[in-house]
């Protein structure tokens, strides 16, 4: 293993969608974190962090017992940890749900399961749930492959993390309640007063910067001069918009922040009051 340089610690899951996730979003924030091959430590001098690559399942482990500063881990993997870690961002990406299933053609109900064998990976998030609600089911704990537990006569239900569901109903199962979790990747540290590290605190800003980013897009227009107060009531920005004049003193150029989840419909409003050549673009970053 590399020596540490860094003045920060920052555990990255070392495989999978959590990984993969996690790198895009730190290389996308500015840091140096990308593996040439199967490096266990990534040491980013410029920014003074060190990224140490571990099982996605032991990274709460290592924040809570102040080995790692900060990890990147899914809400489930930090749950069923037992670590004492607190979440201190939401990083938006691995959205999952922790489910209980049964077979489809079974129809059952969560509370027929009391007193039936359920399997899962996560047997803490499964005991805290059944405890919740008065349930005594024998837990059996398995590391993988969960939905083929039924079908092998091991269990009579599972608890699972579930993203599309694809796989359950592959296996002839279906989900049955609600999510008793709902999951995604987080920023953990081992309590939140290390957000008062500067280091850290620039961390959590340039993940919020590429997060809020993602959800705008910036708009650019010309709109006759008469019409601008309608305008910026259909741009408001984040705090105004930005007004500039043009060589047609009777025409003003604007630019403004929206969401862009819906942004085809205000190009159809601007348009509609008499806005031209709108213009659409990315964003990278942003600091709000």
């Amino acid at each position: 293993m590399n020596d540490f340089i860094g003045n920060l610690k920052l555990a990255v899951p070392n495989k999978g969608a959590l990984s993969e996730g996690a790198v895009s979003l730190l290389q996308r924030a500015g840091y140096r974190c990308s593996r040439s091959g199967r490096e266990l430590v990534v040491s980013d001098s410029e920014n003074g962090i060190d990224f140490v690559f571990l099982r996605p399942r032991d990274i709460a482990l290592y924040v809570g017992n102040g080995i790692i500063d900060l990890g990147i881990t899914g809400i489930d993997l930090a749950g069923d940890s037992g670590a004492d870690v607190e979440v201190l961002y939401k990083l938006g990406f691995g959205k999952s749900r922790y489910c209980f299933a049964t077979p489809k053609a079974k129809k059952m109900s969560v509370e027929q399961l009391d007193g039936l064998r359920i399997a899962t990976s996560y047997p803490d998030l499964l005991r805290s749930e059944l405890a919740k609600r008065n349930m005594n089911c024998k837990i059996v704990k398995l590391d993988g492959a969960v939905e083929i537990s039924i079908a092998l006569g091991v269990a009579d239900a599972i608890a699972d993390v579930v993203e599309s569901g694809a796989t359950l109903r592959e296996a002839g199962l279906e989900i049955i309640g609600e999510p008793m979790l709902h999951s995604e990747a987080v920023l953990i540290g081992r309590n939140k007063g290390v957000m008062d590290n500067a280091d850290v605190a620039k961390l959590i800003a340039r993940l919020r910067g590429i997060l809020i980013a993602s959800e705008y897009v910036m708009i650019e227009y010309n709109i006759p001069r008469e019409k601008l107060d309608d305008a910026c009531k259909i741009t408001p920005g984040v705090e105004s918009p930005t007004v500039s004049p043009l060589s047609n003193s009777n025409w003003i150029a604007v630019k403004a922040m929206v969401k862009r989840k819906g942004f085809n419909a205000v190009m159809d409003e601007l348009y509609s009051i008499g806005g031209r050549g709108i213009i659409i673009s990315e964003i990278s970053a942003c600091r709000l």
